[in-house]
């Protein structure tokens, strides 16, 4: 049990060590960013389905409106309340890729570019069980989640946090960004960029800053698609 304990121990102080290398590497202001929203079955991650993939890259403080990416998946999942939610019908997700398909597409644009999330854990969780399932090539990627950026900039401000003070939405109204089209991935991986960009300027990050100066808020990971 004691060696298990040293040996997961171990493995923690490794990734961290390995994450913060990583991020003294990169300059805030000349990485290659890529906000990725997916739309899901459900909230449970063990079983959730993904059902579209929506993505758009940026660079130096500018989001490339021309790398924007979108997917409809063609799933036989069981879809919940997916349909109400985010419009996608059981005879638009038929037309819809298959999903190693789309994954192919995805993976060929991320590599080499930090991802960006509201709500990494969810979607990484949903990314990694896709990879598996499409026997997809490992992949190694760095992630920010401005839902952890929200929080440690909430948590300073209020001992209690509001309810649903960390939406997408409300972490954008909050920073004076314009309301936009919720519950489409594409839409949401935009809003999720600005809202990345906003932060940024909220923490004075400074362009001779590189990403470690985010490690303390808790916000930046390291991990493996497709991997264990």
């Amino acid at each position: 049990m004691i060696k298990k304990w040293i040996e997961a121990c171990s493995r923690v102080f490794r990734y961290k060590s390995k994450l913060k290398q990583r991020l003294h590497e990169l300059d805030v202001y000349n990485t290659s960013f890529v906000a990725v929203d997916l739309e899901l079955t459900s909230l449970n991650p063990s079983t959730t389905q993904i059902t579209s993939v929506g993505y758009v890259s940026g660079r130096g403080g500018c989001i490339d409106l021309s790398s924007c990416g979108y997917h409809v998946i063609n799933t036989t999942a069981d879809l919940g309340q997916s349909p109400v939610i985010h419009r996608l019908t059981l005879d638009i997700l038929k037309k819809g890729e298959a999903l190693d398909e789309a994954l192919h597409a995805f993976a060929s644009h991320i590599k080499q570019q930090v991802l960006i999330f509201h709500n990494a854990k969810l979607d990484l969780t949903a990314l990694n069980s896709a990879f598996k399932q499409c026997a997809m090539p490992k992949m190694d990627v760095v992630y920010i989640d401005t839902l952890r950026l929200a929080l440690y900039q909430l948590n300073k401000q209020h001992q209690v946090l509001p309810s649903n003070s960390a939406t997408l939405s409300v972490c954008r109204q909050r920073l004076d960004l314009p309301a936009f089209n919720e519950h489409n991935a594409l839409d949401d991986a935009l809003a999720t960029h600005q809202l990345f960009l906003a932060q940024l300027s909220e923490l004075g990050i400074s362009k001779n800053d590189t990403l470690d100066c985010l490690y303390h808020t808790g916000a930046m990971g390291y991990v493996q698609l497709g991997g264990v």
